[in-house]
């Protein structure tokens, strides 16, 4: 199976219902996260391989769709470090 079947497997096999709790949340959050750094390492590579294979307006809109999911896998980084320091009691992860 590829990497972006398995991604996909991944992300069908996520609750089809919203969280009931903190702690559902915050382990949904963790599966989403997860999910998005992969992401953002499949466009990574395609993007690289953009550069010699594709014209420029390709690789630049593969740059463009990287960056975004980056910039995603960010944010849900800092969502789930906040849930987990309200859930657990200790501080935020940076």
């Amino acid at each position: 199976m590829s990497d972006i079947e398995e991604l996909v497997e991944r992300l069908r096999g996520l609750p089809p219902h919203p969280p009931g709790d903190a702690r559902e949340l915050a382990e949904l959050l963790a599966a989403v996260t997860s999910a998005a750094g992969r992401w953002a390492e499949v466009l990574y590579d395609l993007r690289n391989s953009a550069r010699t294979l594709a014209g420029p307006r390709a690789f630049a809109a593969l740059e463009l769709a990287f960056r975004k999911a980056e910039e995603s896998y960010v944010e849900l980084e800092l969502a789930h470090g906040d849930l987990r320091a309200r859930t657990r009691g200790g501080p935020a992860r940076s």
